[in-house]
């Protein structure tokens, strides 16, 4: 009961009704003037949180009441709302109501509090506008509310959600279509999140994409929480969506950037590693051979520094036509893209190495079913997989003849090629970083100049494409190109 002697005659004389809250739910107290405020006798409602949820409160107000006083209940968190109650004769009134440490007064208790002001109705225009700001902020910040309730089975969205979805105002959402709300990709991360906040009480603040009506998928933000009982039992999760979409894919193409950008430096890197230590390797043993020359005096002597003025010479063109064709891969991304057939262009590429293919017995699997074309440079294509394929033959297990699997196919609108050898595979602990270097071979190959791999990831990034590499030892290698 009220401590405060002042403020106990005060709600006496004043037109509001309270609730006091005992630490057994049977136990509340509905006071005299809350009965007679809604012109109920103690006789004809149950003073329970229960019933009051299932058939007084406006469906419209159940589910924000409903949190707030389990949150003052078992946390003591304090709280203002406005609430419509049905009265005797099937109006509903206007309350404000609030727990007692929100007052503007110190009112003393040995109970939680809750009190019920009845607002007037000339005072209604004051939530029309109330709710009138809360759609306008929705919609400005593109945030819908929803609901789960797991004793009823039942989904709620409120207007701004259907909106996002793209779903008519009598659209209904379904539990059982809750999946059909994600993007297919999206799908297995929904489903943990909303497991761990049912069975666990986690609230969760995710990325996610999801899917209209319409069938567009968009990036939003998902915001949830779990709903308790008066039993501490998790009976529903709460929470917003807000659409981000264009946002996240402003923050995609900035990581995009920033990634292209570090690809760039790092060939740049590359690039310029050679150029000032592969140059200058030639150039100095160069210089160094002509100093020799020039210090003998017999003829005879000169003409034996021919050969490896020749081999210095080799050595030195071939590495300038290397980084020719690094700079022609930079110069010529820009050229006209083509439909090009994968069939085509494999049948291209069997056909220049079909003797290369014959004497190591290689045997090359294809399925193009899945992705039959592709809008691509064709002489990319047909480089990619000249270097792959030749790299699986020259890399052969020496135990069995090579098997070549080559396979496309599209994944999250996205449209893969897949390569994979049954070889002698790459130490990736040892290699990983390694791989797609300039000069930088694996095995003892005397052919070996690594050479290959770097050109093939170059053409591929120049056209924003990636790639990367699975292997182990002894079993083979599978390359991956996201075109």
């Amino acid at each position: 009961m009220l401590q405060n002697e002042l403020f106990n005659n005060v709600i006496k004389d004043f037109n509001t009704g309270y609730w006091e809250l005992h630490k057994n739910p049977e136990r509340e107290i509905w006071s005299e003037k809350f009965y007679s405020n809604l012109g109920y006798t103690k006789n004809e409602v149950e003073p329970t949180i229960d019933y009051f949820l299932k058939h007084l409160i406006h469906p419209e107000d159940v589910d924000v009441f409903r949190d707030n006083f389990i949150s003052y209940r078992r946390n003591i968190v304090n709280f203002k709302q406005y609430i419509k109650i049905k009265s005797n004769g099937d109006v509903y009134k206007l309350f404000r109501c609030a727990t007692n440490d929100s007052l503007p007064v110190n009112i003393k208790s040995e109970f939680d509090l809750i009190f019920f002001f009845e607002i007037k109705l000339e005072s209604e225009h004051t939530i029309t506008k109330d709710n009138f700001y809360y759609k306008e902020t929705a919609q400005m910040t593109a945030t819908g509310s929803w609901y789960v309730d797991f004793i009823e089975k039942k989904s709620f969205w409120d207007f701004e959600t259907r909106r996002i979805l793209e779903y008519p105002d009598n659209y209904i959402p379904s539990l059982k279509k809750s999946a059909l709300y994600y993007a297919e990709e999206s799908q297995q991360k929904a489903a943990n999140l909303f497991f761990n906040c049912a069975m666990t009480g986690m609230p969760f603040n995710s990325e996610i994409k999801m899917v209209t009506a319409n069938k567009r998928i968009f990036w939003v933000r998902a915001i949830g929480k779990p709903v308790y009982n008066e039993n501490k039992e998790i009976i529903g999760i709460r929470g917003v969506f807000q659409d981000i979409d264009e946002i996240k894919k402003k923050e995609l193409g900035l990581q995009k950037s920033i990634d292209i950008i570090a690809s760039q430096n790092s060939r740049l890197f590359n690039f310029a590693h050679i150029v000032s230590h592969n140059l200058r390797s030639h150039t100095s043993n160069l210089s160094l051979l002509v100093q020799l020359i020039e210090e003998i005096d017999n003829p005879e002597d000169k003409i034996g520094f021919i050969k490896d003025i020749k081999q210095i010479s080799h050595s030195l063109n071939t590495t300038i036509e290397h980084l020719n064709e690094i700079a022609a891969i930079h110069t010529n991304k820009d050229q006209e893209k083509k439909v090009v057939k994968f069939q085509d262009a494999l049948s291209v590429v069997t056909n220049g190495i079909g003797q290369m293919i014959s004497i190591s017995k290689a045997k090359i699997i294809v399925d193009f079913s899945l992705l039959d074309k592709i809008n691509y440079i064709p002489a990319y294509l047909e480089s990619i997989l000249l270097n792959l394929i030749t790299n699986a033959i020259k890399y052969k297990h020496i135990d069995r003849d090579p098997i070549i699997d080559i396979k496309t196919y599209k994944k999250n609108d996205k449209k893969y090629l897949k390569i994979s050898d049954n070889g002698k595979g790459i130490d990736l602990k040892l290699f990983k970083n390694k791989i797609f270097g300039m000069y930088k071979t694996f095995h003892h190959n005397k052919d070996a100049v690594g050479i290959g791999l770097f050109l093939t990831k170059n053409q591929i990034e120049s056209l924003s494409g990636r790639i990367t590499v699975e292997s182990e030892v002894d079993k083979g290698t599978t390359f991956i190109i996201e075109f």
